[in-house]
């Protein structure tokens, strides 16, 4: 039984408020127009690995009245209209999925290469987050690159990807208070999650540094650039690098 749909993320799990079995994965209402398969709740590839395989099986099975099919680390939520849905296929269906994707077996994309402009302006944190790590800034930039992160899941604002894991010594936990602006581009760390913010919005991640790539682009034939189960690796390159790259 759900005693709490409240999730927070604590170190490296994400953590249901209230002990549940969670053993495997169970169905759970999220009002009364959406459906949520909740599975193991851990920052974990094959947990994710399934959650994304049966997003895309529900997808694809195009059910009538189905808004919307929304992967995340551990979930996959299912929005629908109940005048127009048939709940009883659905919910048949999202079961079907959920527990036949015991593969949790996957092949490594080619790592999608993030040029970022470290510290300074760009990277107000960086210092912080080197004090944190008991390093100096450059090794924080070397242990930020060295990793090809995967990313989880989308959400926040369109094209903000949540990706993991952040090496444990620079995995700074998010500010007490968040800013009320981040810029564009920044690229940020809270505690496991690295993410680049999409959008200029209010943020609390430690903001390590900028880039130019957009995650979110309207005019673009793909709007977003990361999807959930890519794989992506940052590259630490100079200003001047940086800002031609806009060209």
């Amino acid at each position: 039984m759900w005693a709490t749909n409240h999730l927070a993320l604590d170190g490296e799990l994400l953590v249901i408020q209230e002990k549940q079995d969670l053993k495997f994965p169970k169905i759970r209402w999220a009002g009364d127009s959406a459906l949520v398969m909740a599975y193991e709740q851990v920052v974990d590839v094959g947990v994710n690995t399934q959650v994304i395989r049966c997003a895309e099986a529900i997808r694809s099975e195009q059910h009538t009245g189905v808004r919307d099919v929304v992967p995340s680390y551990c979930a996959v939520t299912v929005f629908f209209d109940p005048l127009r849905t048939d709940l009883e296929a659905l919910s048949s269906s999202l079961s079907r999925h959920g527990k036949a994707q015991r593969e949790t077996s996957f092949t490594p994309s080619t790592p999608l290469m993030v040029p970022v402009c470290y510290g300074g302006d760009y990277g107000p944190d960086l210092h912080e987050v080197a004090r944190f790590g008991g390093c100096s800034s450059e090794e924080v930039v070397r242990r930020h690159t060295d990793t090809v992160y995967r990313v989880y899941a989308l959400g926040f604002v369109p094209g903000f990807a949540y990706m993991g894991r952040v090496d444990q010594r620079i995995a700074m936990p998010r500010r007490d208070t968040p800013r009320t602006s981040v810029p564009f581009g920044s690229v940020g760390i809270a505690g496991v999650q690295t993410g680049v913010y999409p959008a200029s919005t209010p943020g609390g991640w430690r903001l390590i540094g900028r880039t130019t790539l957009k995650p979110f682009d309207p005019e673009r034939n793909d709007p977003f650039a990361f999807k959930p189960g890519d794989q992506v690796q940052f590259v630490s390159v100079m200003a001047d690098e940086l800002n031609a790259s806009k060209d």
